[in-house]
This record gives C-alpha cells, sequence and structure tokens, in this order.
C-alpha cells in the first residue's frame, strides 16, 4: 500500500513538473512577428472616383531608384495634366512650380472646376534632381549647388540621357541640346522614368497637357512632322495671353529629337511648352493665371 501511494505521488510531481516545464518553454519562446512584404505598384486613379488615398500615386522609379510621383484633383472627366523636371536638377524651378501648383490646389480646391481633374507629376527626373539640390523630395532654393557643372549633370538621368529626347516623336541615339550633342538613349523610351511618364499617360488619357521648362519665356505649341491642331492652338493662346508669355507655334531655336510634348501631340493630345524665363524663378503669377485661363476654356 505505502508502495503505491509514493508511486502514485513520484507520477502525480512528473506530470505537474512537466505542465511548468512546458508553460515556462511557452513563455520563453517569442511570438512569431508577422511580417508582410509591401510592394509599390502603379496606380492610376479613374475619373470619378474617390480621391481618398489614391491622390498620391507611384507612376514608375527612376534608375536609381527613386519614386516617380503623380498627384490628382478633383474628380473631372476632363483631365489636365502639368509636369515639371524632365530636366531635373538643371531645370529645377520647373519643379518649383509644379509644388506651388500643388500647394494652391490643395489650398483651394474650390478652384477646380466640376468637371476637371487635375494631375501633376512634380519631377520626372527625380536623379538629376538630387544631384543637384542634395536631397530627395521638397527642397528650397538654398539648397540648390552653385556650380553650373553640376546643374548640367543634373539635366540627365543615371544613365546620362536626356529624358526629353527619348520620347517617341522622330527620335535619334544623338540628340541636340543647344550646340551639344546628348544622348537620346538606345532606343524611344528606353529609359525608365520615359516609360512611367507614357504608361501613365495612356492610362489617363489627357484632354491636355501642359509641360514646364526653362528657360526661354514663351508658350510654344506642339506638333509631329503636321500642322499645330486647332484645339493646340486654342491651349498656346490662352495660356499665353493669361500668363503674359509669348505664343509660339513651334521650338525652333535648334532641332529637338525625342521631344516629349510633340510625341504627345503625335498621339492627338494637345500639349504645350511652358518655358520659365529663367532658371530660378517659377512665375508663379503668370503661370498661375495660364492655368486658371485652361481652366476657364475646359470648364463646360
Amino acid at each position: 500500500m505505502k508502495k503505491t501511494i509514493i508511486a502514485l505521488v513520484v507520477i502525480i510531481l512528473i506530470i505537474v513538473g512537466g505542465y511548468f516545464l512546458m508553460k515556462q518553454k511557452t513563455v520563453d519562446v517569442p511570438n512569431p512577428v508577422a511580417t508582410t512584404t509591401t510592394t509599390t505598384t502603379t496606380v492610376v486613379v479613374p475619373p470619378g472616383e474617390d480621391q481618398g488615398d489614391k491622390a498620391q500615386v507611384v507612376i514608375g522609379t527612376s534608375v536609381q531608384g527613386r519614386d516617380i510621383l503623380a498627384y490628382n484633383y478633383g474628380k473631372g472627366s476632363t483631365k489636365l495634366l502639368f509636369v515639371g523636371g524632365i530636366h531635373g536638377g538643371y531645370e529645377w524651378n520647373t519643379v518649383q512650380v509644379a509644388y506651388e501648383l500643388m500647394d494652391y490646389l490643395k489650398a483651394n480646391p474650390s478652384a477646380i472646376p466640376a468637371n476637371i481633374q487635375v494631375s501633376v507629376i512634380p519631377v520626372v527626373n527625380p536623379d538629376g534632381l538630387t544631384k543637384v539640390v542634395g536631397t530627395d523630395g521638397r527642397f528650397t532654393s538654398a539648397d540648390v549647388s552653385p556650380s553650373q557643372a553640376v546643374a548640367v549633370s543634373g539635366r540627365f538621368n543615371a544613365n546620362n540621357v536626356d529624358l526629353n529626347r527619348n520620347f517617341d516623336c522622330d527620335w535619334q541615339a544623338t540628340g541636340t541640346w543647344q550646340n551639344k550633342s546628348v544622348s537620346g538613349g538606345t532606343s524611344v523610351f528606353s529609359e525608365p522614368e520615359s516609360k512611367a511618364v507614357r504608361d501613365y499617360v495612356n492610362a489617363l488619357d489627357p484632354t491636355a497637357v501642359v509641360v514646364w521648362y526653362s528657360a526661354a519665356g514663351g508658350v510654344y505649341a506642339s506638333s509631329c512632322n503636321g500642322p499645330v491642331p486647332p484645339e493646340t492652338l486654342a491651349v498656346t493662346n490662352a495660356y499665353a495671353k493669361a500668363s503674359g508669355y509669348p505664343a509660339y507655334e513651334s521650338f525652333d531655336f535648334y532641332e529637338t529629337t525625342g521631344d516629349m510634348v510633340n510625341w504627345l501631340a503625335k498621339n492627338n493630345i494637345p500639349a504645350i511648352s511652358v518655358l520659365l524665363t529663367n532658371h530660378t524663378d517659377t512665375e508663379w503669377a503668370k503661370n498661375k493665371a495660364g492655368i486658371e485661363a485652361l481652366f476657364k476654356a475646359y470648364t463646360k
């Protein structure tokens, strides 16, 4: 009888000890941490859809992996696209005027007519911009490198391609900038930045496009081996008259191959080049007046 009792006690102690040992192990082993994989994809906000968190979308990435962003305002079916920074840090003021437009629309949403959606791509060439301003994202004029050599190098993407020579209108592998030869890429749309713009434009199907450059002080119509379409002329003249910039039917200072606005014209999209007067000022008052003139022209 005594042996039986002792055996039962031993069994009970083994069971209890095992229980506490297992419990201790359970406490000592940390819970696994859930992991998620975040992927960045191109998202286009359909007209009329609630913008919500889609007001900022990634349309592609640069050679060095920086996001190329588009921002959307308004919900109308008439889509006006504004683009800056195709020449990166060399024309950093075109990025700044795009940011001024974004800030204005955010602060004054009622300025956008009900039938219009505004899309803004502030920086097509973020690698070239960062080379000159030394930072990603928003910057001030104080961030800009004073070196002219650095500024010129910031015109090109990280493959040393002039992105405004990489689009599909009269493309050539070697293009011209002023009196210099520049790379137009290995083929049409060989660069990720120009591909991102192409894909976004094809998906968005904009009604009209304004692209900012510097510096010549004028509004230039677009065409690709043909006459300037009437609507493009109307957009050119409306923006020029309101802003005070002179209007021109073509940019003929030197031959431009693979030009973005001329590619847009080839695709039957009215597009204008607005060249700021210098490389430092945004001339916001002039451009705001031009933008408002387009709003009025396209208001139904």
